[in-house]
């Protein structure tokens, strides 16, 4: 190929020039701020401007926005909260929601589509002693599907207790609305939606009181102390007040990843698309290759000019069967073949067509069912 094809927007987005742009002038710029003199009311302003552009993007209010290191603190901070409460996750979170919530926290199955199971989610917190702090992801980073989490949050809330919303994947690809969602907290990551990396914020509901996550300077209205990481907040709120634009392209977006599963159905109707009869994010597929790993795929992909995944890209850089997968009915040997493919605002119609040709060579390569 006389270009690398990147297809692992779910791992991180490409960063928008502007976003790039921004940062460099408020790096130049310089000023601390919590100063009170120019240089400093003018990084505070460039704080609350990008506030604001997040604020619009989620439909929440500015002040229930606190910045963060990223989508792992958010998380972090999140169940932090949870103080005595019975924790309650899906067993198909991100690793940053299950170590956070740790060995005592109930997993909540999830049905082979990778949807919540509603009936045991209400039997749990019925059962409950006291009200419970519930974790649930909006879209999943491996197979991209949606969770029903108002639907959740109404259950959730009609026992007493909270629901934190895991939404670092679905920012940015699909319209996410706070106040509709009826959530709790929210967690939110830049570098996912063509903002910058080590930034994300953590949204808290109006009036809801949390302990200080960080504690020493009192920004972030108290709850995490610090000074601000002023560029890249400015660059999550460029890249927040740009991402309509990509949300919009959903629908085409969403033809190119079906055309795409479509085609490998027919090369290998053996192969298994996780999630596929949910509903899913537009720009994702987690994708078996019948008898061939994950990780001989990705290096396979890698070396046709193919940038994909096998599950998260949080594990520095360990290819291993996915907890997503096995939590939906996959058993090991098949979530060992399975590799993730997510699209994204630079994926071409060519793209695709390369990458199902790469597909299916591999596949008649290296599957046992063409050994000789």
């Amino acid at each position: 190929m006389s270009k690398a094809v990147y297809l692992d927007y779910n791992a991180t987005a490409p960063i928008h020039s502007e976003v790039v742009e921004a940062m460099a002038a408020v790096m130049t710029a310089g000023g601390n701020p919590s100063s009170v003199h120019q240089s400093g009311r003018t990084a505070r302003n460039r704080v609350e401007e990008a506030r604001a552009a997040l604020a619009d993007l989620i439909n929440c209010k500015s002040p229930e926005i606190i910045f963060t290191s990223g989508g792992t603190e958010a998380n972090n901070f999140a169940l932090s909260t949870a103080g005595e409460r019975p924790l309650f996750v899906s067993a198909a979170e991100h690793d940053s929601v299950l170590a956070a919530a740790g060995e005592s926290a109930v997993r909540l199955p999830v049905t082979p589509d990778g949807i919540l199971d509603m009936d045991v989610l209400r039997a749990a917190l019925a059962a409950a002693e006291t009200p419970a702090f519930v974790s649930v992801m909006l879209a999943n980073n491996e197979t991209g599907v949606i969770q029903p989490i108002r639907e959740i949050a109404d259950i959730v809330h009609e026992q007493g207790g909270l629901l934190h919303c895991d939404a670092i994947q679905a920012v940015g690809k699909i319209p996410v609305d706070f106040k509709a969602l009826g959530v709790d907290l929210m967690s939110v990551s830049a570098h996912k939606f063509g903002g910058p990396q080590g930034i994300g914020a953590l949204i808290l509901r109006e009036g809801l009181a949390v302990p200080a996550f960080i504690r020493g300077g009192g920004q972030e209205l108290g709850r995490r102390a610090g000074t601000e990481n002023v560029a890249a907040i400015a660059g999550l709120g460029v890249a927040a007040a740009a991402a309509g634009a990509i949300i919009a392209q959903g629908e085409a977006i969403a033809a190119l990843r079906d055309r795409m599963e479509a085609r490998i159905s027919e090369i290998s109707p053996a192969s298994r698309i996780y999630g596929r009869k949910a509903a899913r994010l537009p720009n994702t597929s987690a994708i078996e290759m019948p008898g061939v790993a994950s990780e001989l795929q990705v290096m396979s992909f890698d070396l046709d000019g193919f940038a994909v995944s096998a599950g998260s890209a949080c594990s520095s850089g360990k290819v291993k069967a996915s907890h997503v997968l096995s939590a939906m009915g996959a058993s090991e040997e098949a979530a060992g073949t399975a590799i993730r493919v997510s699209l994204g605002w630079r994926t071409s119609d060519a793209d695709i067509d390369a990458f199902i040709d790469s597909w299916g060579r591999l596949y008649k390569r290296k599957s046992p069912k063409f050994a000789a």
